[in-house]
């Protein structure tokens, strides 16, 4: 049974990865790997679990509602993100940076976007991150093949961005609340590596993508049925927005509740706004400009493919998987150096959290105290190395969704690069701190 469920999941990530050639929804395959996953969890429980381990039936009930929960507040953070832009999208806010935004050589372009993207993840994380950097590149490029390639160099900014702040993250953030790690500490470590990992492929873009970009037309990006919204309007609703996301960390830090009750939060105040806003606005001109509407443009199959396949993963970790993974490594490889490049290298295909919340319950701090190197490596890997597939990170999966981009096609384009600033980064470490 152990080797099956296995079975499952390779079966399962590759008709993922095949999703355009089998052209079958990959949510659809998510869902069923995870179903499947968790099925034979509960159907050969006892050949997979001593019995005094206490994984009875209710037992494991007990862990799926567990890892649901978790799962959930992820899915309602990116939901309540995702409606946020959309809104602002929506009343035209993001052109307070598009119109001042007047370059078209890619390069430039690329240079400055993947820059903005890496210190903004560092304040928000880096799904939001990458989910207004989305809005915003929507806004800019036209050819899908240009926009795909922002959009995969901003997946690598915002790992990157989010792998040296504490904040950044969801890995840093284990790490920093599980005290392995210190705030000052983790920014001083890992800021150099971290601007290696960007830096890299940036270079590799500036010898290998050249020419202009084409912007959308204007006349098809706004629908001529609905009327433009005042600048007041565009700018209040943009300000908004921006403080509803800037503000969950400093929300999560005095209040200690989940971000995504802070987003929920900053979702629920704009929703007030808007309502009042256009309350004396005729029906026909304010209908896509409300929450109530936007909310129908939310892209649903993209959160079902998140629940599908967090819900494999966290299968995996229970069955063992992840937790013999994390002691075969230690065991065949033994340097902290090799142990976390290769964490960080299946942080790709697995989810980051449960590898690094092995590799915490596999060392203790007695042998690794707080700021160890270990701890500030296995923060930058499992934080940059899913930057190398497109599933590998929340930026990732959330720009995949955004813009529809091909598996496949990020593996043949951004694969390599992601890899050169990943490894990169590894060796700025190992030179500075070894």
């Amino acid at each position: 049974m152990y080797a099956l469920i296995g079975i499952v999941f390779v079966v399962g990530y590759l008709c993922i990865a095949l999703e355009h050639p089998l052209r079958i929804n990959k949510a659809a395959t998510a869902l069923i790997t995870g179903g499947l996953i968790w099925t034979l969890l509960m159907l050969g429980h006892h050949d997979l679990f001593p019995a005094e381990a206490g994984h009875t039936h209710e037992g494991l009930i007990e862990e799926l509602k567990h890892h649901l929960s978790d799962i959930a507040s992820i899915l309602f953070f990116l939901m309540g993100a995702m409606t946020i832009v959309e809104l602002v999208d929506a009343h035209e806010g993001f052109r307070v940076i598009t119109d001042k935004i007047t370059g078209t050589n890619k390069v430039t372009l690329m240079w400055v976007l993947s820059i903005i993207t890496f210190f903004l993840s560092a304040a928000l994380d880096n799904m939001t991150t990458a989910i207004v950097m989305c809005a915003l590149l929507r806004k800019l490029i036209k050819d899908k093949n240009d926009l795909w390639t922002f959009a995969g160099m901003v997946i690598i900014a915002a790992n990157a961005g989010g792998a040296w702040s504490p904040i950044g993250d969801v890995t840093t953030i284990m790490l920093w609340i599980g005290g392995q790690v210190t705030s000052a500490n983790i920014i001083m470590k890992l800021l150099a590596p971290s601007l290696v990992c960007l830096v890299l492929p940036l270079i590799w873009f500036t010898f290998t993508f050249k020419g202009t970009i084409q912007r959308p037309d204007s006349s098809g990006e706004d629908n001529p049925n609905h009327k433009a919204v005042s600048k007041g309007k565009q700018q209040l609703i943009f300000v908004l927005g921006l403080i509803a996301l800037l503000g969950v960390p400093l929300f999560k830090t005095y209040t200690h509740l989940p971000p995504y009750m802070g987003i929920l939060l900053g979702l629920g105040i704009l929703w007030v706004v808007t309502e009042i806003m256009h309350m004396n606005t005729i029906e026909s001109d304010k209908g896509h400009l409300m929450v109530t509407s936007v909310l129908r443009r939310i892209d649903v199959p993209s959160v079902l493919f998140f629940l599908g396949i967090l819900t494999a993963v966290s299968g995996l970790e229970v069955a063992g998987h992840l937790t013999d993974t994390a002691h075969l490594l230690d065991e065949k490889l033994g340097s902290i150096y090799a142990v976390n490049t290769v964490i960080g290298v299946l942080s790709a295909i697995v989810d980051n959290v449960p590898l690094v919340a092995a590799a915490m319950g596999m060392y203790p701090m007695t042998q690794f105290p707080v700021d160890h190197s270990f701890w500030e490596l296995l923060a930058y890997c499992a934080g940059t190395g899913g930057s190398i597939l497109i599933i590998g990170s929340a930026a990732g999966v959330a720009t995949m969704g955004i813009l529809g981009i091909d598996f496949l096609w990020y593996l043949r384009r951004m694969a390599f690069p992601a890899a050169l600033g990943y490894f990169g980064g590894i060796i700025c470490f190992w030179l500075i701190w070894h």
